[in-house]
Parts: C-alpha cells; sequence; structure tokens
C-alpha cells in the first residue's frame, strides 16, 4: 500500500463521517433494491441484498463507534440513492457504490497507520472484506468481472 500523510483527528472525523453516509446509503439501497426487484432470475439476488443490508448496518454501527472514539458526532444523513425499475441497473449502482467504497477505505487504512490509529486500520480491514464480497456478488449476479481497482 502506498504511504499517506499524517492528517489531524478533525480531519479524520470528517472522512469517517463520509464513510458512514455512504454506508447509509448502502443500507437503503439494498433494502429499497431487495424488495422491488423483479423477476425470476433475480429472486436469489435479492436475498443476498437483504443479506448484505444487515452488513452494512453493522459496517455503519462501527463506523459511528470509531467516529465517537476521535470525539466527533456520527452524521445522520445518507450519501443519495440511485433509483431505476431496472434491476440491472439496481446491481450496477449497488456495484459502484462497493467499488467505491473500498477505495475509501484502503485510502482510509493508509491514514489510520500514519496517524498510529492502528485499531480503526483493523476495523476497517474487517469491513473491506465483506465489501468485497458484496462486490463478488454483484459481479457475479451482472455476469461481468470484478471491476479494477485504481486510486
Amino acid at each position: 500500500m502506498k504511504k499517506s500523510a499524517v492528517i489531524s483527528r478533525k480531519h479524520m472525523i470528517k472522512l469517517l463521517n463520509q464513510d458512514l453516509a455512504r454506508e447509509y446509503q448502502a443500507v437503503i439501497g439494498y433494502i429499497v433494491y431487495s424488495q422491488t426487484m423483479k423477476g425470476a432470475k433475480f429472486q436469489h439476488i435479492a436475498g443476498e441484498l437483504a443479506r448484505h443490508a444487515t452488513e452494512e448496518l453493522s459496517h455503519a454501527m462501527q463506523i459511528a463507534k470509531q467516529i465517537d472514539y476521535f470525539n466527533g458526532t456520527p452524521v445522520t444523513m445518507p450519501r443519495p440513492v440511485k433509483m431505476s425499475a431496472k434491476a440491472e441497473d439496481m446491481l450496477r449502482f449497488d456495484l459502484e457504490n462497493e467499488r467505491v467504497t473500498i477505495i475509501a477505505y484502503r485510502q482510509r487504512i493508509r491514514q489510520a497507520e500514519a496517524m498510529g490509529e492502528f485499531a480503526l486500520s483493523e476495523v476497517l480491514r474487517e469491513i473491506i472484506v465483506q465489501e468485497q464480497e458484496h462486490l463478488t456478488d454483484l459481479a457475479n449476479a451482472l455476469g461481468i468481472d470484478n471491476p479494477k481497482f485504481t486510486e
């Protein structure tokens, strides 16, 4: 991993709140998509999306706890959730959100380690494992390869 410059605790709170808003977005998106996705070929993935929603809620709880650790206040608003009547669009929206989230958490790990906040980096590593599983589930449902990451 690339090295990262040391950032302030205040800046880390700001970044973690952006991450938290993205986790809220994921929870809402997965709930709505899992319940509105139509078509027999999407029944299995709809069930997966419902499971993803509970995992994303757990991520949000972990990120909020880290924000509190840094003496910050967790945000209460999600990032906007994209909507579509097409199941493929919903899956692509989720896939892109997972990709962006993984990139952000990779950067956050480098920042946390530069600050000497190794517990935060370990929490984020555990979250990335699940985010990558979500990414793979979505790519498989779309019948595509996992996207490449460029940072």
